[in-house]
């Protein structure tokens, strides 16, 4: 590939162009933890979710600094690696989980990247699945790996001024003690996906945090709307399973007749219209987590063909005599009281005690209505991405304050996209446009 030419100095007096970073990773939660902490130091970020995009982004905008993910989704990361550094000598190649640091000149913006990749790193370690473990520590240099360009040799350095974890008693403890701290620090945090400073919202965020690392089941309680598959995600992306699959079924929208079919898979022939054999979502999930939504809905007969599969992690087709060995986590969500229903016998109650292991619940949106402001601004940001962004002024805030929100954050957010298309062309979101109608689930 061609090198990319160095573009002519402008005049001094003009405006010097932005520092620019690249960040290219599949996972979204940690480029977005990136670009705000690079975005308060004065970065322009740009985002690439895999190589080609990454390669394409970096001939846009000539960035100083470059930081991969230590996995590609489209290009293998180590041709990757080689053919930018040909083609772009200059640029600091940062490789985020790697397991090296090479030597290079040093550049004037390696301590500021450095920076943001430890509080990257601190602010959430299971994005960088490189978690230290005491019964298999690994080394600092473990954590962070410059690749070429002129960061390597201040990693190197700083690096070397770091402890290793070694098997000794006094280190295993200190090694303990500021795991627990950096824990400590980590679990009063917000998660990225959950908008609110609300205590009950980051009570949500310290639940899974706590949680998410172990095998644990889960059962998510909420209000319809209240954001119960934003945590079952964060659960699987903060978990060591994050590399595998998230497979998602809602219970609800499934009629009974098919939805053990969907489950467990079925054989060719098994049923009328079955012209194949196929594999179930529970199957496809094999090694990541396996969300049941709406897991209140499911029939009783399949909760007792589900809890053998819970209890043994063997499943069989239907139209299949041979079992099946699966290895997933289980999320569960619901709206309803599972444990009232399980008084009353409309659910299973040896089930429930296996599913309801760690309880979340997400609050109403009248729960933290304190973080109405944060929310909109959020979805407001969003619908950006698609078309121009749009100001909400007092009126229009005053009018969403004032609604019951029935519909929790779902309904505010479809408020918002359908004021949004009732404002046309205007760019100030007034009273007039905000439209409750029909609440939608």
């Amino acid at each position: 590939m061609l090198p990319v030419p160095v573009p002519t100095p402008v005049a001094s007096t003009l405006r010097p162009r932005p520092r620019t970073a690249l960040v290219a990773s599949a996972d979204r939660s940690f480029r977005q933890r990136l670009n705000e902490i690079l975005t308060g130091l004065r970065w322009q970020v740009r985002e690439a979710e895999g190589g080609a995009q990454a390669w394409a982004e970096a001939h846009t905008s000539l960035p100083e600094a470059i930081i991969v993910d230590s996995w590609l989704p489209d290009l293998d990361l180590a041709e990757f690696l080689r053919d930018f550094r040909g083609s772009f000598p200059e640029v600091d190649l940062v490789t985020a989980g790697g397991s090296s640091a090479q030597e290079s000149p040093r550049g004037p913006y390696r301590q500021e990247l450095l920076y943001a990749l430890r509080r990257s790193q601190d602010t959430d370690t299971a994005a960088w699945n490189t978690a230290p473990s005491l019964s298999s520590p690994l080394l600092p240099s473990e954590l962070l790996r410059v690749d070429s360009g002129p960061l390597a040799a201040v990693a190197s350095a700083a690096i070397s001024t770091l402890r290793p974890v070694v098997a000794t008693k006094t280190e295993t403890q200190a090694a303990e003690q500021e795991l627990h701290a950096i824990n400590e620090q980590s679990i009063t945090e917000r998660l990225p996906e959950l908008i609110g400073n609300a205590a009950c919202m980051i009570e949500v965020s310290r639940r899974i945090r706590l949680v998410a690392p172990r095998l644990t089941p889960v059962l998510i309680e909420g209000p319809t709307g209240s954001g119960k598959e934003l945590v079952a995600e964060a659960l699987h992306r903060l978990s060591p399973r994050n590399r595998k699959p998230f497979v998602a079924i809602n219970c609800a929208a499934i009629p009974e007749a098919l939805l053990e079919a969907e489950l467990f898979g079925h054989t060719r022939g098994a049923f009328t219209g079955a012209v194949q054999g196929r594999v179930g979502r529970i199957e496809s999930a094999d090694g990541g987590t396996l969300f049941l939504d709406e897991i209140g809905e499911m029939p009783l007969a399949l909760q007792s063909k589900l809890l053998r599969f819970v209890e043994s992690g063997e499943l069989q087709r239907v139209g299949d005599n041979e079992t099946v060995k699966v290895d997933v986590r289980i999320l569960a969500a619901t709206h309803q009281p599972l444990a009232q229903h399980t008084q009353a016998g409309e659910f299973r109650a040896d089930l429930y005690y296996r599913l309801a292991v760690f309880l979340i619940r997400t609050p109403s949106l009248a729960d933290h209505a304190e973080d109405l402001p944060l929310l909109v601004d959020h979805f407001i940001q969003r619908m950006g991405r698609e078309s121009p962004v749009k100001r909400v002024d007092p009126s229009a805030l005053a009018k969403l304050a004032a609604h019951d929100w029935p519909g929790n954050v779902r309904e505010l957010e479809h408020v918002l996209e359908r004021a949004a298309i009732l404002a046309g062309d205007e760019s100030v979101l007034t009273a007039r446009e905000i439209d409750f109608g029909m609440m939608v689930n």
